[in-house]
């Protein structure tokens, strides 16, 4: 009997195996969290293409920047990039041997093949902004910024940078998708492909079909967030920056970049501005407040006015400062941050303005198809977001998204 051990209750015995049991709760929680954020960002990347809209506005933004850029260059283009620029093609192999570089303008000295490259970059910067096969012209729009700006690094004013990076980054995203010549030709193939009978394809072709469908929208997209990441990297970056001089923080900065002679397109308008003091200091203190709160405004409506404020002080810039290139890449670059349903909505904005003037009548059986965001996703898959609109019969249904062969 002495040697009995007393029987311990129930709860007792349990006791020790609770944490245990909730550990291994919250353990299951954060993976199922995990899983379905994995999941949500696979839908993303899979599902449909984000932003062709946006991709578009970028293309034909950067095509007739550099395509405005080159026009005007074309008086300097002997001395900026040709056989008689001061930078010259043995500095710049020494130049390209340090930091890896290369341009197409060093193959041969002879004036002939560089008015030929000229000629080639002013074309392939028009069809880039028309997006007529937007495939092999964005890949040769690249070739073509990359070779301009290794050829004379110091020559410019700093706005080519950007248009560099997102010349490279466009190559991945389906930017001719819409407003272009490509999207054009796909709705005329898709009109005459609805008449004739569907062709039947095997098993194995229409998996590679969608396989090649799914490679293109994931490399779309990530191309998208790339672009958007590297704009918030250089508003972040360039409000940090800011925030370590002295000049920023006393509201001067703005001040002395009045007052460079190299920055005074219009000294009599510096002039007049460097008067207000106070609201010098203001749009100092704004300026830097937006770039390093621009990341984190971007999940909400909070956006909207931010990028207005961006827009105005972009063309500041480029007025107060003579950086056109400048401001007007950037400006571009922000137009990545604006939903596809803005800019759906612009025709129908246009149309209403010009409505109203009496300048315009609607044309018979098309103000049904430009009401709306076509779908987005594989041909035949609905809008995920986006109710289908319903057919009418008689009618062609026009905003099949047919499959990219630009």
């Amino acid at each position: 009997m002495g040697n009995e051990q007393t029987p311990q209750p129930a709860s007792a015995a349990a006791a020790p195996h609770r944490p245990a049991a909730r550990e291994s709760s919250l353990a299951g929680t954060a993976h199922r969290w995990l899983l379905d954020r994995i999941g949500g960002l696979w839908t993303l990347l899979t599902d449909r293409p984000i932003s062709l809209y946006a991709a578009s506005v970028l293309r034909i933004g950067y095509g007739m920047l550099y395509l405005i850029f080159l026009l005007r260059e074309f008086p300097h283009r002997d001395e900026i990039w040709g056989p008689g620029s001061p930078w010259t093609p043995a500095l710049a192999q020494q130049l390209f041997d340090q930091t890896g570089w290369n341009s197409l303008l060093i193959l041969s000295d002879s004036r002939a093949y560089f008015e030929l490259c000229y000629v080639t970059a002013v074309l392939t910067s028009a069809l880039f902004m028309l997006g007529w096969r937007t495939r092999a012209t964005s890949v040769l729009f690249a070739v073509v910024v990359a070779s301009f700006h290794a050829r004379s690094i110091f020559m410019t004013d700093g706005g080519d940078n950007l248009i560099l990076l997102m010349a490279l980054y466009l190559v991945l995203t389906a930017c001719g998708r819409r407003w272009s010549l490509d999207a054009r030709r796909e709705r005329v193939r898709a009109a005459r492909a609805d008449e004739a009978p569907e062709p039947v394809r095997s098993p194995y072709a229409r998996q590679l079909l969608d396989a090649r469908t799914t490679l293109t929208t994931v490399v779309h997209n990530c191309g998208i967030l790339v672009i958007a990441a590297q704009v918030c990297f250089l508003y972040g970056s360039a409000g940090l920056y800011k925030i370590q001089g002295p000049t920023w923080g006393g509201g001067t900065a703005l001040h002395y970049a009045l007052n460079l002679e190299l920055f005074q397109p219009w000294p009599a308008l510096s002039h007049l501005i460097d008067d207000y003091p106070m609201v010098i200091a203001i749009a100092g203190y704004v300026t830097v407040l937006l770039q390093v709160a621009f990341p984190f405004v971007l999940f909400g409506k909070l956006k909207y006015p931010v990028l207005t404020v961006l827009l105005g002080m972009h063309l500041g810039i480029a007025v107060l400062l003579g950086l056109p290139l400048f401001s007007g890449a950037m400006i571009v670059a922000d137009a990545v941050f604006l939903p596809d349903r803005f800019y759906a909505f612009l025709p129908r904005l246009w149309r209403r303005a010009v409505r109203r003037t009496g300048r315009w009548r609607p044309v018979p059986g098309r103000a049904a198809e430009r009401g709306s965001v076509p779908p987005q996703g594989r041909p035949g898959v609905p809008d995920s977001e986006q109710p289908a609109a319903p057919a009418r019969s008689g009618t062609t249904p026009a905003t099949r998204l047919a499959p990219d062969r630009s």
